[in-house]
């Protein structure tokens, strides 16, 4: 563990040594103009902001079909976060909104002391056309955004450019980099699926049968079978709950279609999210019902089924089912105490208004780049992450590429996380892409 400390801490200072002095840079006025001077793009506001950076909100102007570009627009949403127009930048989106904290800095920003521009990506929160066709919501017309950005930005920053995401927005990265490969230098992908065949969830089945102990599994399952036995009880106290927050459910079905699926995808989510030391939490079969719905609202996240919640992630609903693909699970533990014939399929989640014709193709044809002509990727999961069952692989054809497995960890996970080796590893790579020269980090403390 020192000698991890020792790594970020020289790795900090040593980024924070190299960057141009202060008085080689603009100043907050001048840098809001050179950023509000590129065509396209409107400044928004600006944020408060640690010393030495400058935080900007934006709004970028894209093509609704980049085929097609003057068919229409919209105003992609950003958050800048200046600090050097010399020194790296790092591109991240979390593959949805801009959320709360866009300003965050990111892993690779806090190791590469860089600029980071975060983007929401297309049909998510503001950032979508006022009367959208779906049909444009594809991995291809995303990864255009992206790289229509990064070039017109890239007159203002031309250091090295470094993208990076998690989950989703880990996936966001590696398919900017499919149609646009050498738009940056590298990519972080953390906790990123590659679900290549929508068919075959296999997968799956077979890491939620390894991951923990047996005596874990065991009890979550038994905790599923012991929801669904009290089935009437808690679901008419979810519906009581929804009324009281004016939620509903109308592109599920009913409270209980949405409580089924809740209880159907608990082990995915329990493994993907809890916190290690979790199992001792499971409900057992002498839990009271506040108990045991108290333990699934928790894990399960109740809002996510009603129609406000499903309503502003149509976006991602609606990519997975057309190109992303969507993980189900099977349950034979459940066998008599399901109603709901095929309610895992993503169908479920989007409005029934809103088309789904599934294209087997686009993330097979991903997989393919990785493998035979990927290059300056970089992959870092979680072990007991049952989200990357099926994760994206290195092939003969991958150059200058790393996969890393943080042990016994979820889908939340870092670079620091890895082994010391790894880790080391991993930071002097990404300072390689980066194209920063910086010390050799001493294998103990000083």
């Amino acid at each position: 563990m020192k000698r991890l400390l020792t790594l970020v801490l020289m790795t900090v200072l040593t980024a924070t040594a190299l960057s141009p002095s202060a008085a080689a840079q603009p100043s907050g006025g001048e840098i809001r103009d050179r950023i509000a001077a590129v065509p396209g793009m409107r400044l928004l506001g600006e944020r408060p902001a640690a010393p030495g950076q400058t935080v900007l909100d934006l709004a970028y102007r894209q093509p609704d079909d980049h085929r097609h570009p003057g068919r229409g627009s919209f105003e992609q949403r950003l958050t800048l976060v200046h600090k050097s127009v010399q020194g790296p930048m790092v591109l991240y989106s979390s593959g949805y909104d801009l959320g709360t904290s866009p300003d965050r800095l990111t892993e690779p920003a806090k190791l590469l002391d860089a600029n980071q521009i975060t983007t929401e990506q297309r049909f998510f929160g503001t950032s979508r056309p006022a009367d959208p066709d779906w049909s444009q919501l594809t991995i291809w017309q995303a990864a255009s955004d992206h790289h229509r950005l990064v070039t017109a930005l890239k007159s203002v920053y031309r250091g090295a450019w470094i993208s990076t995401g998690g989950s989703k927005g880990g996936m966001a990265a590696v398919y900017h980099r499919r149609f646009y490969p050498e738009d940056v230098a590298g990519t972080v992908a953390y906790s990123a699926p590659n679900n290549t065949d929508d068919q075959e969830d296999t997968a799956y089945d077979t890491r939620l049968e390894q991951v923990g102990t047996a005596e874990c599994r065991e009890a979550i399952k038994s905790a599923q079978r012991e929801a669904l036995k009290r089935r009437e009880a808690l679901t008419a106290r979810y519906a009581q709950w929804a009324a009281g927050e004016k939620r509903t459910f109308q592109i599920i079905g009913s409270a209980d279609r949405a409580f089924e699926l809740a209880v159907l995808r608990l082990p995915m989510m329990f493994w993907m999210h809890q916190p290690a030391g979790a199992c001792g939490s499971v409900p057992g079969a002498g839990a009271t019902d506040d108990e045991l719905y108290a333990w699934i609202a928790r894990v399960t996240q109740f809002p996510v089924y009603t129609d406000q919640t499903l309503g502003a992630f149509t976006p991602y609903f609606y990519q997975l089912g057309t190109q992303l693909g969507y993980a189900q699970v099977t349950a034979p533990h459940l066998e008599g105490l399901l109603r709901h014939p095929g309610i895992q399929e993503i169908r479920s989640y989007v409005p029934k208004d809103i088309p789904l014709r599934f294209q087997p193709a686009a993330m097979a044809d991903v997989d393919r780049w990785v493998r035979h002509h990927g290059h300056s990727l970089m992959f870092v999961n979680g072990e007991n992450d049952v989200a990357v069952a099926e994760p994206f692989r290195l092939g003969k054809g991958t150059r200058d590429s790393y996969l890393f497995n943080v042990l016994d960890a979820n889908h939340h996970i870092s670079i620091t996380n890895l082994t010391p080796d790894e880790a080391e590893e991993a930071v002097a790579t990404l300072h390689r892409w980066a194209g920063q020269t910086r010390a050799t980090v001493s294998g103990s403390a000083p």
